[in-house]
């Protein structure tokens, strides 16, 4: 592993905060400037021994509680995991700033522990790593980086964070100054659009259908930090730079971003957090095998989105699956190719 003095044991395991049949365990990252850290893997065991996992990677003001998603994969026969980053959900402790981070890479030791148990300790012979939005942002750097360990077998990627949802002369030179500024203290918090309407769309104490815990993802979020907008504009920098990711990768979006500032029922079919065009226009710079796929009605979180639009999402996630990441052992049949013009792009939309 990258981390060669990280070393976990997943038998000190105790029942998750879902309840039965989730269990969690406590990875120990050490100290920093504030203190302790920790991150925490969820585990979900499919009902037959799997030689299949997936690794589930939450976004921005966010956890794992999507239980919906482990169903999907279990009953395919995978076993889930899901992992609360340090500073976030299971693993935010109360001397730290909430998802704070100094560099995206911060997080590679947990995932790489993660990759550790998942392949070597409980013996998975395949992984397919699922991030959304800031969580897609930050494995498809991880797979990057870890191109020549051939732990990633597919990559799903749900709404990625690859750009600020903002015009250019705010993304590039202004926020530039903005960061240049703060660069000596990164804990400063930067005034920024809140996350409200979208988390009025998704919480049942409002106008959702999903219930979780808002001391971990609040309606409104959490402040930004210099440091923290500094580390996802350094990633996002990289990404464009194009990165070379072995495995197939799945980037999956909405058909449409809301633009407004008040609640209209868009809210309810579209990302109000992320521009997709962004999201489609960076997907090929992942490697040489992306595809894409876009859904009418979808929201940000796209397993969060209406019944019927959850269920195309579904079903286009398991036909991917199947024709890119199938069983160990499958023999290798060859996968149809776009033209040379557009090979790295295979682009579907569904309605």
């Amino acid at each position: 592993m990258a981390n060669g003095a990280l070393v976990s044991n997943l038998t000190s395991v105790e029942t998750d905060v879902l309840g039965p049949p989730y269990e969690r365990h406590t990875i120990d990252l050490g100290s920093d400037d504030e203190g302790p850290v920790i991150a925490t893997l969820v585990r979900r065991r499919a009902d037959r021994p799997a030689r299949r996992a997936v690794l589930y990677v939450h976004g921005f003001v966010d956890y794992f509680f999507q239980t919906h998603l482990a169903d999907f994969f279990v009953e395919r026969g995978w076993d889930f995991y899901a992992i609360d980053l340090r500073k976030y959900g299971r693993s935010l402790l109360p001397h730290q700033t909430p998802n704070f981070a100094r560099s995206l890479s911060d997080y590679f030791p947990e995932l790489d522990e993660a990759a550790r148990i998942i392949r070597e300790q409980d013996g998975h012979e395949q992984m397919l790593v699922a991030g959304h939005s800031t969580g897609g942002l930050i494995t498809a750097l991880w797979s990057h980086a870890r191109s020549t360990n051939g732990w990633v077998d597919g990559l799903f990627l749900n709404s990625p964070f690859f750009d600020f949802n903002t015009s250019w002369l705010v993304r590039r030179p202004l926020m530039s100054v903005v960061v240049g500024m703060n660069s000596r203290n990164p804990y400063r918090q930067i005034p920024a659009a809140t996350l409200g309407l979208y988390g009025e769309s998704l919480h049942s104490d409002h106008r959702g259908e999903w219930t979780y815990d808002l001391a971990w993802k609040p309606i409104l979020g959490f402040p930004v930090t210099a440091g923290w907008l500094h580390a996802i504009r350094r990633g996002q920098a990289r990404l464009r730079r194009g990165l070379a990711i072995k495995a197939p990768a799945l980037v999956a979006c909405s058909a449409r971003t809301f633009h407004g500032k008040e609640w209209t029922e868009d809210v309810r079919v579209t990302d109000a957090v992320l521009d997709v065009d962004h999201i489609v226009r960076w997907a090929p710079m992942l490697g040489r095998h992306v595809t894409i796929a876009r859904f009418d009605g979808g929201l940000h979180d796209l397993t969060l989105s209406g019944k019927d639009v959850r269920a195309d999402v579904f079903r286009e996630l398991g036909q991917w699956m199947d024709a890119y990441v199938p069983p160990p052992g499958t023999p290798e049949t060859p996968v149809p190719t776009a033209p040379e013009d557009d090979a790295d792009d295979k682009s579907r939309t569904t309605a």
